[in-house]
């Protein structure tokens, strides 16, 4: 298997991330759509070859309306995110925590619209960016670790979906959702890591944390 020829959603795709995991993903023969809120900010993307639709990652319906325009995917790529910390503990502010929580809506946001279609892709292939803040938190990113141990405790239950999905079904399972922990994001390290999520089997890759 390779990436050559899969459909892949990368939602929340207007960063420096978003756009080296494109270009890697184009490059590769993937046919890449990305996502983000403004259409100006997704020009970039749709020069790297990429087919873009303006659409709130965040929005369970921006994205289960999506998942019904474009039909058929093999993966999905949440990249909704961003740092807020320092303060100690004190410093973990409401806001803070507010401004962080998008990050997590758009890994539930995105895991719901597109499970049938994952399910249904003869290699469907879910995964979310992650910290290893999630195994040592420290007092001034409580609030963004605590975020992230969310997103990668709901990747994980999309996992075990994956697999109790293909039990029921007595099928050989397809789909794997994966968590990528980085301690510093490099953006083509990640994207990298994307193409190949389509060069291993399902089996080997689901329910798995992958370091960066």
């Amino acid at each position: 298997m390779s990436a050559a020829g899969r459909v892949v959603v990368v939602a929340g795709a207007t960063s420096e991330t978003g756009l080296a995991v494109t270009r890697a993903l184009t490059d590769a023969g993937a046919q890449v759509i990305a996502t983000g809120r403004s259409a100006d900010r997704l020009a970039a993307l749709r020069d790297a070859g990429a087919q873009v639709e303006v659409a709130d990652a965040t929005s369970r319906e921006a994205m289960t309306s999506l998942a019904a325009k474009i039909g058929p995917v093999d993966g999905v790529l949440p990249l909704v995110g961003g740092w807020r910390g320092g303060g100690g503990l004190a410093g973990q502010s409401d806001a803070d925590f507010d401004a962080l929580l998008p990050a997590l809506q758009a890994v539930r946001a995105t895991s719901r619209a597109f499970d049938d279609a994952l399910r249904t892709s003869d290699a469907g292939r879910f995964a979310i960016v992650s910290s290893t803040a999630v195994a040592r938190p420290l007092v001034g990113g409580a609030n963004y670790a605590a975020v992230k141990a969310a997103s990668e405790a709901w990747a994980r239950a999309v996992a075990h979906g994956f697999a109790k999905a293909a039990r029921d079904a007595e099928e050989q399972l397809h789909a794997a959702s994966v968590v990528f922990r980085a301690k510093s994001l490099e953006p083509d390290a990640l994207a990298a890591a994307v193409v190949g999520l389509w060069d291993q089997a399902a089996v080997d890759l689901n329910d798995t944390v992958i370091e960066i």
